[in-house]
């Protein structure tokens, strides 16, 4: 079984074919990016299940967690995004938080371009420096929101309003499955620097079209 199968099959799917118990085999087949890796290599989509929405909440955060942590591997923050070289890179939670025990499980242990992974939940906006990727978790006003986030913060949501409202990155399930839609313009203006790997595994990107 190829790279491009064995992930799909063991973590891919949130409905009927999910056979994996979470824990520490889970948690490794996250946090090495295989996930992404799956998708770029050509499988397309993770399957999870029937049309509708996924019957296993649990599974779904553990992927969208792999998400989280994949987007700081396909992400470019200039040097004055961080305290100093020492400074981890941090994906703070902002307002209600989805994701429970199962982030701090997948972020453990977790270095990216020699910073450390690190997950802080706040209730208020981030001061400048504290946090390199911003999940806004159920805003009440998104452009409210967003207008309180300093530059160079990738900022992500479950909310369908976000990326319309300058957000840059917006999870839905489609299909059973977890996509993401991008505003790369956005992205741009705050600072970063997006992949064109992750470009092309996004459901839709908004802004500039995608390099050839």
């Amino acid at each position: 079984m190829g790279l491009a199968q064995q992930p799909l099959e063991l973590i891919g799917c949130i409905g009927q074919r999910t056979r994996i118990v979470p824990g520490v085999a889970l948690r490794r087949f996250l946090s090495i990016g295989t996930i992404l890796a799956a998708l770029l290599i050509g499988q397309g989509e993770l399957r999870c299940g029937e049309a509708g929405e996924p019957k296993d909440q649990t599974l779904e955060y553990r992927v969208k967690a792999a998400f989280l942590l994949n987007f700081t591997k396909f992400t470019e923050w200039p040097e004055v995004a961080f305290g100093d070289a020492k400074s981890p890179l941090s994906i703070c939670i902002l307002g209600t938080d989805p994701f429970g025990h199962i982030l701090d499980q997948t972020l453990e242990g977790e270095v990216v371009n020699s910073r450390r992974v690190v997950v802080e939940r706040i209730q208020s906006a981030p001061p400048l420096k504290a946090c390199q990727v911003l999940f806004v978790g159920k805003p009440e006003d998104v452009a409210k929101t967003l207008a309180t986030v300093g530059p160079n913060v990738l900022t992500v949501s479950e909310d369908e309003a976000f990326i319309r409202g300058g957000g840059m990155i917006y999870f839905l399930i489609e299909g059973g499955r977890v996509r993401f839609d991008i505003n790369q313009t956005v992205a741009e203006t705050a600072g970063l620097k997006l992949s064109s790997k992750l470009l092309k595994v996004a459901r839709q990107v908004h802004g500039k079209p995608l390099e050839q």
